[in-house]
This record gives structure tokens, C-alpha cells and sequence, in this order.
């Protein structure tokens, strides 16, 4: 596509209204190519002409060459750069070599695991059609399939979920596969953080147990996008030292990045010539987003929008739509949404309709940001920054797959973040991406890997400690319980319970919730987690699916199921939460630029007693209707900060509340941490007290039990964050303070937001402002 053709008709585009703050033009990159020392088996070198591939990249030749000498190897390059032949083609060339070698090849998803399938088909070679055998082994594989997989299968494609649950628990029947594994191949491996990567080093802990039982000892292949610590990243996922490959020789096209700030509300800083800068109140992104799409749709553009959620890009698709079915029917029905919670049939779907271009415009949460094959698309929106350095590439790597030019646009936000990038741009392309954080160690996580382990084979006193430092009183409370017994140094399974199906590896939150549309025969539409369904689809919620609106006639907390009606409605909902905390054990307590800082355990109760009702098209409040849940407790970590006493006297003296101060700062330091520890705004929250430390603090907590190391990272970077925080409120345009500032008013997509009491209304900007430049003084000066 012509991208800059294309920019310049969006100038004259009736929605146009000097949204574009920055143009960023990426150059084109060659290929570099690279020769293996003792060549490709002729095989494969055979299997790769007829794909059209005559050469190897240099990274793809480098892993090649650590994997044949014998070492564990990460692969670090961007997205479409040939990654899955670092793996595909020294795994094929050991199985022509032994017919009996196995390999595990491991993706985050179902549909990911299903889309390399066809990688490896195509690297077959005639001399393995009598005996080679590759297949998924997930949820949806049929029963007498996972028994000819298990029984012959040389590769198997799966995910952590099914390692965990249906491979580990059942590993005496998988002796064939384990006694032979050569390579565990972990794609995506940068996706593996926080919670679910937690959960993932513990699966690994387990899997090596298996391995030693076995006697097997295989080599570790991981793939991961851009991000600041890859190699210890790997290893602390593995267990095992990783080599490092980097050096991306994959050709890349022309990219056009435009930065595209939605204009304000006011006709008056509308008319200013300089849109982006000025505070206040903005258009919706979501809107833009729709507005961008439409056109793009309308010139044939196949374009891919990224979303936070799930209600956003039914939100997105849906505005799309409505645009284009005035202009053409066709067109209207070649856009689509795309997310978690779609049944695996209508994903598929979707998958070859974009391949076969039959969608032009598709809006999705971040499921297709991983490497699933959904052929070249040629345009990317980004609604609001991702999160994340590594996630903006990523996401924008969709679109100009190859050599052909590719446009970009990021849509800002009304939150202080994304109105930081639109001025202060030079960040998101200068910026070394962040560093992923896990936390393998955290009991919450590591009893119920502990309990699968004892399950699985009789854990030895000294395996225990592979868990982790809390692993032997871990397993003291688990005998005290009577799942485990102690027997002459080794700990066994006492339980007739199946320990594997009460762990979910993609949260801490418990038992997942079925979607249940009861008029159309108890069809379930979709699943969510415990607490989303608690704060999203509570009793006379919205549920946006497939562009129809549900009403929530029930959320059955008994049986985990929440009961829906299909109604034409023209609102959504937000729910409304309040959140107090208390510190149970202080672990450290210090002075910082006279102000105390601390952290340590607490506890954090949120209650929900009511919530909004929000029109579509105006997103004007209808009203809000009380609820009746009962409250949540979550025991985690946190990080606090007390301004001195002087200072709170200080603003006292002038009329100022240090509480409105605190508040401001807090809702520009959940969107600014993401810069300096890579983990997404719903994984901490902030609550303002004043019962613990006797005056007015911020706490800044893991949304997670026992925590997962955000909270520390941000005391570790904070004087880093504080003075990114000050400078974002000083580059805010508005006076009394906005959304791009200290209000950081709720968008209509953030339902899961425990803070929306606090972070919905606009505090005191002068008084944020004031307590950071008394503060900081100097120190936070550029």
C-alpha cells in the first residue's frame, strides 16, 4: 500500500480534525543471509526450495549452529522474522537421524499450537511418510487421535495448560514419548510473565522431575519478541543457561507510524492548530479508531485493530459496522472481532477468512498479537498505547509482513500515558524495551504445583527444594491437611483428589465462569474468570458478544455460571468499586528525599455496591443501580509512600488537601509503571489511606495473591517513575487538571478497574503538582 497516499486523504476526511501529532517513518531493512558451516540435510534443504527459501537469515543460521553443538538456545527477534525455522529445522534434522526422537513444542494458545502444525508439514520429507507422525494434543483433539499422538507421535504441538493438566498427571502412559524427548521448543516465551509465567516456570519444575525419571535430558529452544532480559527471562522460565540470539536478518519494509491524538471536546482548542497538546477532555479513541478503520476498509486496506478488552472490540466492530452498512453491505460484513472467549470454531473462522483476505477489518484484544498466521495484513491500529514496548512492536509487526510498506497508527487515550507519548514521542522509538517479571517462587502459585508434583511421582526432600525456598512449609501445611504424607525422605500423594484441575496457569483468581445465553437452549457463548465476572457480568450487567448486546439475567456464584438474554440495548455498564488496605508485615521501611517509603504484606478489600449504566453513542450516564456482593479480599503485596509531615503541613497552610494530591499522583502512576515494569495496569492497583501509617499514603499493590514483584519493581524504580509522573503533569496543557493527567477519568472499556471510585472523578491538579515540585525539587528535573 501507499501508506503516505493514504495519510493525506485521512487529511481531508470530514472526521480530520489535526489529530496526527507525529509522523514517524521507519526505513526499510535488507535481508542478511547466512550459511550453516556443514549445510542443511538434503533433505530439508529440498522441503525449504520448494517453500521458496534458498537461504538462511543470520539468526536463523546462528540458533541453528548452537542447537546442532548442543545448547540451550533463546531467540530474540521480531515478529515474522522465520523464528519457527530455528527450531523446525534442527528438530527435523535429528528426527531423520532418529526415527525414535521426540520433541515438545509448547505455545501460549490452542490456536497458535494448531497454525505451526502446518510449519512442521511442510518440512516433511518423503523418507519420513512410513514413520513420522506430528499432531496438537490440546482440549479439542478427539480421543482415539490423543491415543495414536501419545502412543506414536514424534512431535507434539500443545499448550502450558494441557502440559499441566491432561501430559504431567498421566506421564507413566507417555513413557515412549519422555524416555526419547530431545527438544522442548517454548515459542512466544516473552508472553510467559506474571501470573501465567509463574505458573509456567513451576510446570517446567515439574516437566524436568519427569524428564530425570525418565532419563531423558533434552535441549531447550525458546522464541521471544523484543524485551530488556530475554536470556534471564528464559532461564528463569527453563531452569536452565540459555544462549542468546539476537541478530535479526530478516528484511523489513517501509513502515509510516502515526502517532494520532483524538481532538478535544472544546470547538475552541479544537480550532488551536495544535490538538495534541492541549488538555482536558478528548473524543473517544474508540471512535477514531472506528473512523480510521472505515476508511481503510472502504480503500481495501485489510487492517488489524488492537483493543484492551474484550467489550472494546466488540465496541470497535460494531461502530465499523454500522459505518459501512450505509455505504455497502459487503463491506460491512467483511469486518469482524476477534478475542478470548470465542468458541474455538468461530476463531478458526475468522483465522481463514483474514488468510483468505474474505475480512478486511478485524478488532482485537491482544489473542492474535502472538504469531498466529493470519496472512499479510497492511495496516495496524493501536487504541491507546499497549502497555508496553515490547507489545507496541509486537502488535505492530501484524501489519507489512515482508518487504511491502506498512502504516501504523496509535490512537492516544485520554490518560496521562498515552498524552506523555503523544508529545514526548521520541520515547516510544529510542526506548529499550522493559523486562518481563515472575515471581516462581510465590506460595500461592507453588502449593498447587507442589501438590500436582507429589501426585505425579514421590517428591524427594531434596527435589522439594527446586520449588522454592517456601517449598518445605508448603508441604507441612499440605500434610497437615492430609494431602501429602512424609515417608523416609520423600513426600507422596494422600489424597484421591486430581490436584491438576483445581489449577488455573492463567490466574490466581479461581474457577472460571461459564457464559449461558438460556433462550437459545442453555448455549454457552463464552467463559470469564471469577473476579471479571464478579465486577463485569453481575446481575443486570451488559455482555457485548459477536456485536449483539446479552442482558445478565443471574450471576451464579454457586455454580459458577452467569445466565444471559440476547436484548437489543443501547448502554453498557462499568461497575463501581472502593477499595480499603491494611499492612500485616512491614519488610522494608526507609527514608527517600525526606519521604517515607515502605513495603511489605497486606490485604486489600474491594467492595462493589452499584454500578453505571453508559450510552453507547454519547457515553452520557444513564444512571446506576445498587449491588449486593459480597466483599473480596485479596492478600498481597504493596508498595507505600508518605510525603513528610512538613510538606502535608505545608499544603495545609495553603488550603490544599495532601489526600487530592496523592490521588492525582496515583492515577498517573498506574499508567506511567508500565514504562519501567513490564506488566499491564490491571496487574497493580492504588489505593490512598491514612489508617495505616496515620497520615495520608499511597499504596501501590500486586492485584495478584502473594504478589508477583510488580510492587517491588516500582519501589526499586521509583525514583525514576515520580519524576516521569511530574513531568507529565507539568506538560498537561489544562489548568485545574484532566483525564490526561491527574484525573485519568475511566474510558468506557475499563470495567475491570478496581479504582474506578477513585480514578472516575478529577482530583486537585495544583495540589499533585505542588507536593511533586516540593518534593523533587532539583532532583526531578530533566
Amino acid at each position: 500500500m501507499d501508506a503516505a497516499t493514504f495519510v493525506d486523504r485521512v487529511r481531508g476526511q470530514d472526521f480530520f480534525a489535526d489529530q496526527i501529532a507525529h509522523v514517524e517513518v521507519l526505513p526499510a531493512r535488507p535481508a542478511q543471509y547466512e550459511d550453516l558451516e556443514e549445510g542443511l540435510h538434503p533433505s530439508i534443504e529440498r522441503a525449504l526450495a520448494a517453500q521458496g527459501i534458498e537461504r538462511l537469515y543470520t539468526h536463523q543460521a546462528a540458533a541453528i549452529e548452537h542447537v546442532r553443538e548442543g545448547r540451550n538456545v533463546v531467540i530474540v527477534t521480531g515478529t515474522a522474522s522465520g523464528k519457527t525455522l530455528c527450531y523446525n529445522i534442527p528438530v527435523m534434522e535429528t528426527m531423520l537421524e532418529d526415527s525414535m526422537a521426540t520433541a515438545l513444542y509448547m505455545f501460549p494458545t490452542k490456536a497458535l499450537a494448531q497454525d505451526q502444525l502446518r510449519g512442521i508439514g511442510a518440512l516433511e520429507t518423503e523418507e519420513m511418510a512410513d514413520w513420522f507422525m506430528a499432531g496438537t494434543y490440546d482440549g479439542d483433539t478427539p480421543g482415539t487421535l490423543r491415543r495414536r499422538l501419545r502412543d506414536g507421535a514424534n512431535v507434539i504441538l500443545t499448550n502450558p495448560d494441557m502440559l499441566h493438566c491432561g501430559i504431567l498427571p498421566h506421564h507413566a502412559r507417555w513413557n515412549r514419548f519422555f524416555t526419547h524427548l530431545k527438544y522442548i521448543v517454548i515459542d512466544e516465551v516473552h508472553a510467559y510473565r506474571g501470573v501465567f509465567g509463574s505458573h509456567l516456570a513451576n510446570v517446567m519444575r515439574r516437566l524436568h522431575r519427569i524428564c530425570r525419571h525418565y532419563g531423558s535430558q533434552p535441549q531447550f529452544i525458546c522464541c521471544s519478541a523484543t524485551i530488556g532480559n530475554p536470556r534471564q527471562h528464559a532461564e528463569r522460565i527453563t531452569r536452565v543457561p540459555m544462549e542468546i540470539v539476537d541478530n535479526d536478518g530478516s528484511p523489513r519494509g517501509p513502515r509510516r507510524f502515526v502517532m494520532w491524538n483524538p481532538p478535544p471536546l472544546t470547538t475552541a482548542a479544537r480550532g488551536s492548530g495544535e490538538n495534541w497538546r492541549v488538555g482536558g477532555d478528548r473524543r473517544s479513541p474508540l471512535e477514531q479508531a472506528a473512523d480510521l478503520m472505515t476508511a481503510l476498509v472502504q480503500e481495501g486496506v485489510q487492517s488489524i485493530a488492537f483493543v484492551r478488552t474484550r467489550l472494546a472490540s466488540e465496541l470497535l466492530f460494531k461502530g465499523v459496522r454500522d459505518r459501512l452498512r450505509p455505504i455497502s453491505r459487503r463491506l460491512s460484513q467483511a469486518v469482524h472481532a476477534y478475542r478470548g472467549g470465542y468458541l474455538p470454531e468461530e476463531r478458526r473462522a475468522i483465522e481463514k477468512a483474514l488468510v483468505e483476505r474474505e475480512i478486511l477489518g478485524v478488532a482485537s484484544t491482544n489473542a492474535l498479537e502472538l504469531g498466529i498466521d493470519i496472512g499479510s495484513l497492511d495496516a495496524c491500529i493501536l487504541v491507546g498505547y499497549p502497555g508496553t514496548v515490547a507489545s507496541t512492536w509486537q502488535q505492530a509487526g501484524r501489519a507489512g509482513r515482508g518487504e511491502d510498506e506498512s502504516l501504523v497508527f496509535l490512537v492516544g487515550q485520554n490518560t496521562p500515558m498515552d498524552q506523555y507519548l503523544m508529545i514526548h514521542h521520541d520515547y516510544l522509538f529510542n526506548q529499550t524495551p522493559e523486562e518481563a517479571v515472575i515471581d516462581p517462587d510465590n506460595p500461592h502459585i507453588t502449593i498447587g504445583h507442589l501438590r500436582c508434583a507429589t501426585h505425579e511421582l514421590p517428591l524427594s526432600d531434596d527435589e522439594a527444594q527446586d520449588f522454592g525456598p517456601y517449598a518445605d512449609v508448603v508441604l507441612e501445611l499440605l500434610e497437615e491437611e492430609g494431602y501429602v504424607r512424609h515417608i523416609d525422605g520423600r513426600w507422596h500423594w494422600a489424597s484421591s483428589e486430581y490436584p491438576a484441575a483445581e489449577v488455573n496457569l492463567r490466574n490466581i483468581s479461581g474457577p472460571v465462569y461459564t457464559i449461558q445465553d438460556d433462550r437459545n437452549g442453555e448455549r454457552v457463548i463464552g467463559t470469564i474468570d471469577e473476579f471479571s465476572a464478579m465486577t463485569q457480568l453481575h446481575d443486570h450487567a451488559v455482555y457485548l458478544h459477536g456485536a449483539e448486546t446479552y442482558f445478565v439475567e443471574e450471576l451464579d456464584l454457586d455454580q459458577k455460571i452467569v445466565h444471559v438474554d440476547r436484548r437489543d440495548l443501547d448502554y453498557y455498564t462499568q461497575s463501581i468499586q472502593a477499595s480499603q488496605i491494611r499492612i500485616d508485615e512491614v519488610e522494608d521501611e526507609r527514608r527517600w528525599l525526606d519521604a517515607e517509603v515502605g513495603f511489605g504484606d497486606v490485604t486489600v478489600t474491594t467492595t462493589i455496591p452499584m454500578f453505571k449504566k453508559i450510552k453507547f453513542a454519547t457515553r452520557d450516564s444513564l444512571g446506576f443501580e445498587q449491588l449486593d456482593m459480597p466483599p473480596q479480599e485479596l492478600e498481597t503485596v504493596a508498595m507505600w509512600f508518605a510525603p513528610p509531615t512538613e510538606l502535608a503541613q505545608e499544603m495545609m497552610r495553603q488550603g490544599m488537601i495532601v489526600g487530592e494530591a496523592l490521588i492525582g499522583i496515583a492515577n498517573v502512576f498506574v499508567e506511567v509503571a508500565p514504562l519501567f515494569v513490564m506488566c499491564d495496569m490491571q496487574d497493580i492497583g492504588t489505593v490512598v489511606d491514612s489508617s495505616c501509617l496515620g497520615r495520608d499514603a499511597l499504596f501501590i499493590h500486586d492485584r495478584y495473591p502473594g504478589g508477583m514483584g510488580f510492587a517491588a519493581r516500582c519501589m526499586e524504580r521509583i525514583d525514576e517513575i515520580l519524576p516521569t509522573i511530574r513531568q507529565v503533569v507539568a506538560d498537561c496543557g489544562c489548568e485545574d487538571g484532566c483525564p490526561s493527567c491527574v484525573g485519568s477519568a475511566v474510558p468506557p472499556f475499563a470495567m475491570t478497574d478496581l479504582d474506578t471510585a477513585v480514578r472516575g472523578r478529577i482530583p486537585d491538579k495544583r495540589a499533585a503538582r505542588f507536593m511533586l515540585d516540593e518534593l523533587l525539587g532539583s532532583a526531578g528535573e530533566a
